[in-house]
């Protein structure tokens, strides 16, 4: 406890080296910051429980770390850590060396690292008023080892401890703190943080873009490809489409990182494995999400609108909807109708029930197949319940029926609309051709339920279709029928 205005000071027993190596905990020991993960974790669980946070906010940081500390523990076991730090630490303990964690973190999320790290014998951590971090843990760590430290930390905030320091080693630090703390520290060590742009593009998912081009399937079934007046708004509504969606990935990243942590392969998405700070992506996004929604202002009212329609459905989606059976992947189908109808209020295009009545059904197939995937992951490793969903391993016969019958009703979809509509289409000059749809889109179906119910299906089954040679096939020779029945090659 404290009694006298300095940090508690948690010990166990340690070294006798007079020079310890100090360590930071946020962004230098853990790839992360615990406060913000706290602060999520306290959300995540009722999402109105952000105007409480918000009073805690203004009651003064130390307020706010002491009753986050108190509602929603760390739990360090699923935090990312900075390896080098770890190793340079654990050599540093094993030659007998002292090895104490400072951190701005309040006490009690401090102590539930020291069964993580156990060559830490000391602890310096926020309790009581004072918030240990700057100037301040830089006079605490002079008063307890008036002998002297060394320091590892990674932030501006350290700049006033490294020159208190024996030795700086700076963690992922900016350039322009890398460089102030060798101006004035004496810096032995600097270890660098993965590249920030390279994990922010891969946090935006670009491969995801591909389903975008949906955009232009309206403009290719009215006709109105060929006019030069519907390209901008197509490539504009496209790339409206792609940034707003990227940035409502990181939202969902962001939102699901306890779970992503916990799954087999999401664990090694940036902000889960902790490549890229969560302040960092959060930044990224509102600009991509503005760039957007300007670009779809510029496509027209009507395109800005229905992107905004896709926005409140995905966040919908992120917030509650994929936690509900059979619900979730309705909505990642409905997702992907509502790419058909921002291309089609982009070129003005006729709406086509037989379109979007299709899409949904084949794209729910494909959402049924993400589902089976990750309910067979669950149950390979034994366990019972998919993390951050409503599916346990129970219902995998009824995704798996579910899926195929949702893969066969939009072959059905495909027939009837050939049979009804297709040959009055004025653009449809032979429609025979059509009649090889049917059965290139229940090969295509078909392809990816064998792949997925013999475990080889990756998490998204359209990324699998975008790379798989035999749907590529299928696909394209769909798209030739589909141009020999528009330019009216004689069958």
């Amino acid at each position: 406890m404290i009694d006298n205005g300095t940090p508690v000071t948690i010990a166990t027993p340690g070294g006798a080296d007079p020079v310890p190596l100090v360590l930071d905990l946020d962004e230098t020991l853990i790839r992360t910051d615990s406060l913000i993960e706290q602060m999520l974790a306290f959300v995540r669980r009722n999402p109105f429980s952000i105007f409480q946070l918000i009073g805690w906010v203004m009651a003064g940081r130390v307020t706010l770390k002491e009753r986050l500390a108190a509602a929603v523990p760390v739990n360090p076991e699923l935090l990312p850590v900075n390896e080098e730090v770890v190793a340079l630490a654990q050599q540093e303990a094993d030659k007998g060396r002292k090895v104490v964690l400072a951190t701005a973190a309040h006490a009690e999320t401090a102590k539930l690292f020291l069964e993580k790290f156990p060559f830490i014998s000391e602890v310096l951590a926020t309790e009581a008023g004072v918030n240990l971090k700057g100037k301040t843990k830089a006079e605490a760590l002079m008063k307890r080892f008036p002998e002297g430290f060394d320091y590892a930390g990674d932030s501006r905030a350290d700049l006033e401890v490294w020159k208190r320091a024996r030795n700086a080693i700076v963690v992922g630090a900016s350039r322009g703190t890398v460089s102030k703390a060798r101006k004035s520290a004496n810096v032995v060590q600097v270890i660098p943080r993965p590249t920030v742009l390279k994990a922010f593009i891969k946090c935006l998912r670009p491969h995801q873009w591909a389903k975008n081009v949906l955009v232009v399937v309206p403009a290719v079934l009215s006709g109105k490809i060929i006019e030069p007046s519907s390209i901008l708004p197509l490539i504009l509504a496209f790339f409206a489409l792609s940034l707003t969606a990227s940035a409502t990935y990181v939202f969902n990243d962001i939102w699901d990182l306890q779970d992503d942590r916990q799954h087999w392969s999401k664990r090694r998405r940036p902000f889960a494995s902790g490549t890229l700070s969560l302040p960092a992506g959060i930044f990224g996004a509102l600009i991509c999400f503005v760039a957007g929604l300007a670009l779809a202002l510029m496509a027209g009212l009507a395109v800005l609108q229905w992107v905004l329609i896709y926005v409140v459905v995905t966040l919908t989606y992120s917030l509650w909807l994929k936690r509900k059976v059979i619900h979730d992947a309705f909505t990642l189908a409905s997702l992907f109708t509502l790419r058909l109808v921002v291309g089609m209020v982009a070129v003005a295009a006729e709406p086509s029930p037989w379109l979007f009545v299709f899409a949904m059904f084949f794209f729910t197939s494909l959402a049924f197949a993400k589902r089976h995937t990750e309910i067979a992951r669950v149950i390979e490793k034994g366990g019972n319940w998919v993390s951050g969903r409503g599916y346990r391993a129970s219902d995998l016969p009824l995704v798996l029926a579910a899926g195929i019958a949702s893969s066969i009703a939009a072959v059905v979809i495909m027939v009837l609309y050939i049979i009804e509509d297709a040959h009055q289409q004025s653009f449809i000059k032979v429609g025979d051709w059509l009649w090889a749809l049917p059965p290139l889109i229940f090969l295509i179906s078909s392809r990816i339920w064998v792949v997925c119910q013999r475990g080889d299906l990756d998490d998204d089954p359209v990324v699998f279709v975008v790379k798989d040679r035999v749907c590529l096939a299928y696909a394209a020779l769909a798209a030739v029928c589909f141009f020999l029945a528009w330019f009216g090659v004689p069958l």
